[in-house]
């Protein structure tokens, strides 16, 4: 073994322990295993072979090869398949995880083999998963940056989402949002004093800080109300990690969300251990939060706006509709119905001047997605063609949480009065798409500008020529 594969095998090892996914190096105590692993050479000579870690998760097979290049990833072949001769076997990650994976779900009693190819090191790999049972089958999963999905707690829940492709009795139905978001709202006002606009940022906050935990900044098990290194410094220190982490900048951006979010590390009843919870209220709310709402966020791909809806109903029960917070939500009929009437492909460029939770963008970025064919067109969605404003603070950081949660297009969001904002400038991003919900009923006459009519000519404006709007004020679709 060289340096640079003893470099990504301690990595990948310090990944599992992380995970709490206790794997076996080189071969295995199980019996059966290790009989099958003795004819599993990847040259095909019939004599013993070891990938990296293999292991037994509550019935699942995990085996994992690496490669310390990420050139050395994978190896497609002329029918488009990863190839399986013995050169590439040897070569590439992903083709000798699927060797092994094919080779023990055939030689052992184990027939659901999840197999990991990973290429690179801590600061550039790739973490590619496979399903793998005792027919000639296989099935690529999407990407993971972490094993945490694949510990007893979450394994059996990712295998009926990812590989079944089937809801489980997580599935967030619409209900179940407003029955969770009654829940919180009472657990708030019982052990916090919080204003309207604050409850939200909690909300998002702790959302932000459980996505840390996948790449182990985080632990709800480290919330002990301490009270000099507290449970908010905690919750803060990994909200600022995960907005790093998400590439938010520059850092003004960042450092503006930031001070959104210092409420949870400066709200001294927050932070305190509550005798009725017999924790702090972070740490309840944080609990809560990862049971019945994060890992719906996490896991759908559906281009409802939970979390939206979340907010939505939260803050209805702060005395409103939202409305007077700036919470002005569209309907997902409404959000994907727009999106069709402007058949959007995926090389269009969408602006959201009134980005709210931002629902348009997420409806958007789904259909675009779905239509995109190859990874540097979805790269190039995520990145560079999800534009939004948003003036109020609070809801502009509330909007780049819900896109860091729901897979980037976070970068392009900035928190700024768009009626200032100059058309001819706002050209400039070549927006092919325009989507909005005005704020409902800011005019007035001494200030007809906040009309709702105001955004739409103003949006009609911002786009190229040839370009699609729609507002859900007018109900209509212009072509301008």
């Amino acid at each position: 073994m060289n340096k640079k594969e003893a470099v990504t095998d301690f990595w990948v090892y310090e990944l599992l322990k992380e995970a709490g996914v206790e794997l076996e190096p080189q071969g295995s105590s199980i019996y059966e295993i290790n009989e099958a692993l003795k004819t599993a050479s990847k040259r095909g000579s019939g004599k013993v072979g070891f990938p990296e870690f293999v292991g037994v998760i509550k019935g699942f097979l995990i085996v994992i090869e690496n490669k310390a290049m990420v050139s050395n990833h994978k190896k497609i072949d002329s029918d488009g398949l990863i190839s399986l001769s013995p050169k590439d076997v040897r070569n590439f990650a992903v083709n000798g995880a699927l060797f092994y994976g094919q080779h023990l779900a055939k030689n052992t009693s184990y027939k659901k083999v999840i197999a990991f190819g990973i290429s690179g090191d801590e600061k550039k790999h790739n973490i590619s998963p496979l399903y793998i049972d005792e027919t000639e089958y296989y099935r690529e999963l999407p990407e993971v940056e972490s094993f945490i999905l694949f510990n007893e707690q979450n394994i059996d829940e990712y295998y009926v989402r990812e590989i079944l492709q089937e809801d489980t009795d997580q599935e967030k139905e619409l209900a179940e949002i407003l029955k969770d978001a009654a829940e919180l709202h009472i657990a708030l006002r019982n052990y916090a004093s919080l204003q309207d606009t604050q409850k939200p940022l909690i909300v998002s906050g702790i959302l932000l800080a459980l996505r840390e935990a996948e790449f182990g900044g985080f632990n709800i098990a480290s919330l002990t109300g301490d009270e000099v290194d507290t449970d908010g410094e905690k919750i803060y220190n990994a909200i600022e990690k995960n907005l790093t982490r998400s590439k938010v900048s520059p850092d003004v951006k960042r450092d503006k969300i930031l001070g959104q979010f210092s409420i949870i590390k400066d709200t001294h009843i927050l932070n305190e251990v509550n005798s009725t919870l017999n924790k702090t209220p972070l740490k309840h709310f944080t609990e809560f939060l990862y049971k019945k709402i994060y890992m719906s966020i996490k896991y759908t791909s559906s281009s409802e706006d939970y979390l939206g809806r979340f907010y939505g109903e939260f803050m209805s029960y702060s005395g409103g509709d939202g409305q007077t917070l700036g919470i002005v939500l569209t309907p997902k009929h409404i959000t994907d119905l727009f999106c069709e009437l402007v058949d959007i492909k995926a090389d269009d460029i969408v602006l959201d001047p009134c980005a709210g939770t931002a629902g348009y963008l997420i409806a958007a970025m789904h259909q675009m997605l779905a239509k995109a064919d190859s990874e540097v067109v979805k790269k190039s969605i995520r990145q560079k063609q999800l534009h939004g404003f948003e003036l109020q603070p609070y809801m502009f950081t509330i909007a780049t949480t819900n896109m860091i949660l729901r897979g980037d297009g976070k970068s392009n969001l900035i928190n700024h009065d768009f009626l200032k904002e100059d058309p001819r400038k706002l050209q400039l991003k070549q927006a092919s798409v325009g989507m909005m919900n005005p704020p409902y009923s800011q005019g007035s006459k001494k200030n007809p500008g906040l009309y709702e009519l105001a955004f739409t000519e103003h949006l009609l404006n911002s786009v190229i020529t040839g370009g699609a709007c729609n507002s859900y004020y007018s109900s209509i679709v212009s072509y301008w």
